[in-house]
């Protein structure tokens, strides 16, 4: 075999190991559930999956470790690979019931759940899951077995740290190994100078914070099994419901305001988190991302809160503030969470707008949002205004470059700069591919859909955010389907692993040459 090609292999069947142990750990739900009909279907998923990946692991154990090529690769195959495994479960627990073999007492299908004996439909669900994004090809969450609600919300509650993260874990390996595939997993910063040490104080980190949103939701009135659900989603800034309505189902102020800081919560980039659990309070302000989320949030929010009350949208201030706060703060954390309704029927398209911007943005990298993320759009911000004003000083001036209270010298400005460039100019093209798929498919116009709404679906796929404008269901045509797991794909993973994945794959081994 290919030494690259036993490098990427050994790590993708590590990551399947990891995911077979979700799919086994999951096995206690329909227990509790008594959804016993479930049983056969996760555990085949799971043996399958461990497998595979046992198998590749051995196949490929004295493989070199991975540089940052070899990472860039193992990524962004891992995470198509995981998505395709994960939709197991939904494939095999449908024909399970549709079937309804003897000595199992399967419930009557549902429309719902009938959706996914098309595997499409479940790699998109699965997809979506675990790049936390949110669209899903279900019509009513509430009527799915528990065990499927289980498996979308802990798809979405692992995906928010990372399928890498969880299997240097869980399968701990130090070296720069794992260096390496832990920062081609979109992250940079590390809290201990181990990475292993790393990765475990992330998961107690999450842990914990799971835990205190459970509580908090459960407080504010959801019920028990809904507060775990959308406190790992919301957490996780997934999105993911178990009711047909999303948050609006349950039309409660108390829950609405209690998801906020949530979605917060999974805002800000885990070293923060780590300082400030440590004591370290002034991370809150002196940090930049974590600065820009406040302000990002606040400011989106007075705007979208201005239109909505403006333009009537709601009879009241305060049920302005109330839906534009929470849908702002959903869009720009990632989250995909839904208090208002049909947004592509109800808001104008200047707030669809506010919430598009939102959504391709992001929060704080190193954290568990999507989309270009903060410290690129400060990068960008400030590196444009550097050079404008830089016209104005002779060419003998000293003039440092600041950015998250680093001195930055020429060379380190330029690559800084040009590199949050590409990362949103590549994103933007993306975008455009994807509205351009969706305007020669769908219909457009006054019986169809509108400029804005597609753009609005595209940039929430994409920014693996998962607010709807009404586009994206089981109906849709499956070549939008296919466009939408590539947008979430390359969404989550910040493009350029999955472009060095397909050179990769058209060129062969001449790329390491």
């Amino acid at each position: 075999m290919v030494e690259w090609l036993r490098t990427i292999g050994r790590d993708l069947g590590r990551m399947l190991q990891a995911l077979s142990g979700m799919l086994f750990v999951s096995l206690s739900i329909p227990l509790v559930w008594r959804e016993y009909y479930a049983i056969p279907g996760l555990l085949l998923s799971g043996l399958i999956t461990f497998s595979l990946g046992i198998g590749l692991a051995k196949l490929c154990r004295n493989a070199v470790e991975p540089g940052k090529l070899h990472g860039m690769m193992i990524a962004a195959s891992g995470w198509f690979l995981i998505a395709l495994f994960g939709s197991l479960p939904f494939y095999f627990i449908a024909w399970t019931v549709a079937l309804d073999p003897a000595l199992i007492s399967a419930p009557p299908m549902t429309e719902t759940l009938a959706v996914f004996k098309h595997p499409i439909n479940g790699v998109f669900e699965s997809m979506s899951g675990f790049t936390g994004t949110g669209l899903t090809m279900t019509d009513d969450e509430s009527v799915l077995p528990h065990t499927l609600q289980w498996w979308r919300s802990f798809i979405e509650w692992v995906g928010g740290v990372g399928v890498i993260v969880l299997t240097t874990a869980i399968l701990a390996r130090p070296g720069s190994g794992s260096l390496t595939l832990y920062e081609s997993e979109a992250r940079s910063k590390k809290i201990h100078p181990s990475i292993v040490s790393t990765v475990q104080t992330i998961w107690w980190i999450f842990l914990l914070f799971t835990f205190l949103s459970i509580l908090l939701l459960w407080l504010a009135g959801m019920p028990i099994w809904d507060a775990i659900n959308h406190a790992m989603t919301g957490l996780a800034t997934g999105g993911f419901s178990i009711t047909d309505n999303s948050i609006g189902t349950y039309d409660s102020v108390a829950i609405d305001f209690a998801l906020i800081p949530v979605m917060m919560l999974g805002s800000i980039a885990f070293p923060i988190h780590y300082l400030i659990l440590q004591g370290d309070l002034k991370n809150l302000y002196t940090d930049l991302q974590t600065r820009w989320v406040f302000g990002f949030f606040g400011g989106g929010t007075i705007v979208l809160t201005g239109m909505l009350f403006f333009n009537q949208t709601y009879e009241s201030f305060f049920q302005a503030f109330r839906y534009g706060v929470f849908q702002f703060v959903s869009a720009a954390s990632c989250t995909g969470f839904q208090t208002a309704g049909s947004l592509g029927n109800e808001w104008s398209a200047e707030a669809q707008l506010i919430v598009s911007f939102g959504m391709v943005v992001g929060a704080a990298a190193g954290s568990t949002v999507g989309g270009i993320k903060l410290i690129r759009l400060a990068t960008l911000t400030k590196g444009t205004w550097y050079r404008i004003t830089n016209v104005f000083y002779p060419k003998s001036a000293l003039r440092p470059f600041k950015l998250d209270g680093r001195v930055l010298t020429d060379a380190e400005t330029a690559q800084e700069f040009e590199e949050a460039a590409i990362i949103a100019f590549l994103w933007v093209v993306f975008l455009v591919l994807g509205m351009f798929v969706l305007l020669v498919t769908l219909p457009i116009g006054a019986d169809g859909y509108s400029l804005q709404n597609v753009m609005f679906e595209v940039a929430s796929a994409q920014g693996n955010v998962g607010l709807s404008s009404g586009i994206t269901g089981a109906a849709m045509p499956s070549v939008i389907k296919v466009t939408f797991l590539f947008n979430m794909w390359i969404g989550r993973l910040e493009i350029v692993p999955v472009l060095v994945l397909l050179r990769s794959l058209l060129r062969g081994t001449e790329v390491y040459r």
